[in-house]
């Protein structure tokens, strides 16, 4: 990379660094980890916004192989305390806005030492500022031998079903991750990788940094996701290449049309799920991008991509994802549930194995032996595959709707909910039926302005989707609970109250 010292790596609000002065930045962190007591496998929780110091502490204790764990800041004060805890970290970096809850969680464990600062003006009582450490740091030099097999960064699952769980990821996989990203994107020098996702969440680690470095290309930070900046955004930094996830691409496509549609840099979207075709083509012809659909996940970012230029075929989230180096094998299978490969175009869960899945679950062994068995990933996500070799995502295990003996995907449900008019974003999910198995019901977040008929929303439905599939009840809100990833919290609407009917609008009931 000596060639690409003096060009720009990073750029975040405010800041841009080279590569030789994040270079020198990133070992200036690893001293000052060092210097803190901070050792090869200890674990250092950040609670912090997009923001350089997040992006040079976990390159800082790369370095000296210590563990970064990036913390959702949306968490409160118990759920920083189980992270806290789980992890046993030895440091807790946290963001000045996020102090008081920082603090709060630290009561809660007292055995989290060391607190520092980020942004704060002044010295808060039990902590140290960020910033005056790093400057008595000089770079470190020196650094130990860190082994690529070594775990690099725990990445925090959202806890869909029950606690986090802590995902260990390798420095191999971060590697192998930018590598595959690069050539599936056909990255170079030249492109200019944008991403508005939380460093909290693999997407960014995985394909926006690690994808930047194997390139040689810059890397772009947006504080958060915005639909009404966005577009500025992308123009403003001369983007080419942008991460999406879920409602983004959705929620883009919803804002008014304006002039400046095209007017902007990017030549290509990466992101998942799945959307309709006409989705895909409404929002590359509006827009003027090519739009890549994948599907991966925190324990294995080799999974399956659309081939850049290649094929696309309805629905799919493409083929099994490869590496530049023909040695580096990935497979994928549909499985039973006894493990046993399928036919083709016949549902199961997804299994996956290459060199690049998770080692595990941290200090959770027995999720760990129940998602690797006999080498390979049991994700927990069902979908079926032709043969050719194309994945078609139906749903998470658990979200599998029955309904009078079939099976429903809410996600396909909630495909065709997203594309009416006043829909911002929806979910659907499984209800008790008083004749047993299972209702369905829509919960639905109007396009701003807009007050869309719960009536009208079944009857766009029963025009697109086999009767069986077709939402009994239907609720609107102002928002979702999301996870880290923008996905929606469906455990969270699950457990708001006994009676998840009560209140709604009913088909049945409305005749």
């Amino acid at each position: 990379m000596e060639a690409r010292s003096d060009a720009v790596f990073a750029e975040f609000p405010g800041a841009t660094l080279s590569y030789r002065q994040f270079d020198a930045a990133a070992r200036r962190s690893a001293a000052l980890y060092r210097s803190s007591g901070v050792r090869p496998g200890d674990r250092v929780c950040l609670f912090l916004p997009n923001c350089p110091e997040i992006l040079l502490s976990w390159f800082g204790l790369s370095l000296v192989g210590a563990i970064a764990v990036p913390v959702n800041t949306a968490y409160r004060r118990d759920e920083l305390a189980f992270i806290l805890r789980d992890a046993g970290a030895r440091v807790l970096v946290a963001h000045a806005g996020l102090l008081d809850t920082a603090a709060a969680a630290v009561d809660l464990v007292p055995d989290a030492a060391m607190r520092l600062s980020v942004g704060a003006k002044e010295a808060r009582d039990g902590w140290r500022r960020f910033e005056a450490a790093f400057d008595a740091c000089g770079p470190l030099t020196g650094t130990p031998d860190v082994d690529p097999d070594a775990v690099s960064a725990l990445v925090y699952t959202s806890g869909t079903t029950g606690d986090p769980k802590g995902v260990m990821i390798t420095h191999a996989m971060y590697v192998a991750a930018g590598q595959g990203y690069a050539h599936w994107t056909r990255a170079t020098a030249d492109d200019r990788f944008f991403t508005c996702l939380p460093f909290h969440h693999a997407n960014a680690h995985y394909y926006s940094t690690m994808g930047a470095l194997a390139a040689g290309a810059t890397l772009i930070v947006a504080e958060r996701f915005s639909a009404s900046r966005f577009w500025d955004q992308v123009r403003d930094s001369k983007a080419t290449i942008v991460n999406f996830i879920g409602m983004m691409l959705s929620v883009l496509l919803k804002q008014p049309p304006s002039p400046r549609d095209r007017a902007h840099s990017a030549r290509l979207f990466y992101g998942t799920p799945a959307f309709a075709p006409d989705v895909l083509a409404g929002f590359e012809e509006r827009f003027g991008v090519a739009v890549l659909i994948g599907f991966a996940m925190t324990e294995a970012c080799y999974g399956a991509i659309e081939p850049l230029g290649g094929e696309r075929r309805p629905f799919s989230c493409g083929v099994k994802r490869e590496h530049p180096d023909p040695l580096f094998i990935n497979e994928i299978r549909i499985v039973d549930a006894d493990g046993q490969p399928v036919s083709p175009d016949t549902p199961g869960e997804i299994v996956i194995r290459n060199p690049a899945i998770t080692p595990g679950y941290w200090a959770n062994p027995e999720k760990t032996r129940e998602a690797l068995r006999d080498g390979w990933l049991h994700t927990g996500d069902m979908a079926r595959m032709d043969a050719d070799g194309y994945l078609y995502f139906v749903d998470r295990k658990k979200d599998i709707i029955r309904r009078r003996g079939e099976n429903i995907s809410s996600q396909e449900v909630e495909a065709v909910l997203k594309r009416h008019p006043d829909v911002l974003d929806a979910a659907v999910l499984a209800v008790p039926s008083e004749l047993g198995e299972d209702e369905v019901k829509a919960y639905i977040v109007p396009v701003s302005g807009s007050e869309p008929d719960p009536a009208a929303i079944i009857a766009w439905c029963a025009d697109r989707l086999a009767r069986f599939k077709v939402p009994r009840y239907v609720e609107f809100r102002e928002e979702f609970p999301r996870t880290p990833s923008l996905r929606v919290r469906k455990e969270a609407l699950r457990s708001e109250r006994a009676d998840l009917t009560a209140g709604c609008y009913d088909r049945e009931a409305s005749g």
